[in-house]
């Protein structure tokens, strides 16, 4: 009996001595008041000791939370994670088009899905699957965890949208990739970011935007065009949750088994908590006065049926990088989920 309570002691003893408190920072260049911000908090910083004391495990985290900008700007998010300026938060993709080109498949893919959970769920299999995107999060020095994104983009104007027609000569604000969904409508790509729609409209710098109403709801886009076309142009990834590599080879597989789950389930909760925001923020439009259409499908569809050739583009300047491989897989995933896409980009 003794040298059984002996071992027992000596074994606790053992576990004790070989528990490690690990100090991270959880960042972000946004608010929390956004899903993919709130959620990092709520969700995985929240759960994690939660999940380790539930697996046994005596391992902890001890949290510092830094959210809204207060250690770096959005077009800093992988650069503060890979130089360790941070040790985990969400990392913008869709502002590293050269440096992570990859991760963009979706806003050179249009008319795909409107369906957020799904699109999402699909990235983070793809980065599981797909080497070339997992290294390139791991090139500069990021561990990918969990996709996040936005929901579907639609139109607000300052003039009524029955047509195809009624886009040509219009300036419509249309950063980055999202430029070349309208430009064969012969409508005017203008630049712009969230925060200055508002007064591009207001001053006649623009006469609309391709926007998601979940950002365009709360910046009251509506008061300057209050007209609201739904199109349904695709949901898309736009970042994810990542990890400094140096620092994730350094915490205990306890450690890492618990943040990867969190990872994956970090991406359905805040993709949920999107699409909560986007049916409520549609409904309310029109009780602030904007005036909600649909635009006929016939028009929806000679848009899809127009668009050039994205995903070729897309793919013929990154080809060294994997991009084919990528697009092949990502529609092919599309499929496999019974997403029906409106085009499939692979074979185009």
């Amino acid at each position: 009996m003794k040298k059984t309570i002996a071992t027992l002691v000596l074994g606790a003893l053992a576990t004790t001595a070989s528990a490690e408190t690990y100090n991270l920072t959880m960042s972000s260049s946004h608010p929390t008041v956004l899903p993919w911000v709130g959620q990092l908090s709520t969700l995985v910083v929240a759960e994690s000791n939660n999940r380790l004391e539930a697996m046994g495990s005596e391992d902890r985290i001890e949290w510092t939370e830094a959210y809204g900008g207060s250690l770096y700007g959005f077009k800093d998010t992988l650069e503060a994670v890979g130089d360790g300026l941070t040790d985990a938060g969400w990392v913008g993709t869709l502002w590293e088009g050269s440096k992570m080109p990859l991760q963009n498949v979706t806003y050179f893919t249009p008319f795909v899905s409107d369906d957020l959970v799904g699109t999402l769920k699909i990235m983070n299999e793809l980065h599981r699957d797909v080497p070339a995107l997992r290294e390139a999060w791991e090139d500069e020095n990021v561990v990918f965890l969990g996709a996040s994104g936005v929901e579907t983009y639609h139109l607000f104007t300052n003039f009524p949208v029955n047509s195809l027609a009624d886009l040509q000569g219009r300036k419509i604000i249309a950063p980055g990739p999202s430029a070349n969904w309208i430009a064969h409508l012969g409508a005017v790509p203008v630049d712009g970011a969230l925060p200055t729609y508002y007064n591009q409209i207001q001053t006649g710098v623009a006469d609309g935007v391709v926007v998601i109403i979940t950002g365009a709801f709360p910046n009251k886009h509506y008061e300057v065009a209050p007209y609201v076309t739904l199109v349904g142009l695709g949901a898309h990834m736009t970042g994810g949750l990542g990890i400094n590599k140096d620092v994730w080879e350094g915490l205990s597989d306890d450690v890492r088994q618990v943040l990867t789950e969190l990872g994956q389930e970090y991406t359905v909760a805040h993709a949920e908590e999107v699409m909560a925001r986007y049916e409520a923020f549609k409904a309310k439009l029109p009780e602030v006065g904007a005036t909600v259409t649909e635009l006929p499908e016939e028009e929806i569809a000679s848009w899809a049926d127009g668009m050039p050739n994205l995903a070729g583009d897309w793919v013929n300047a990154n080809a060294d990088k994997g991009a084919g491989e990528v697009l092949d897989a990502y529609m092919a995933a599309v499929r496999d989920a019974g997403l029906k896409p409106r085009i499939d980009w692979s074979a185009k």
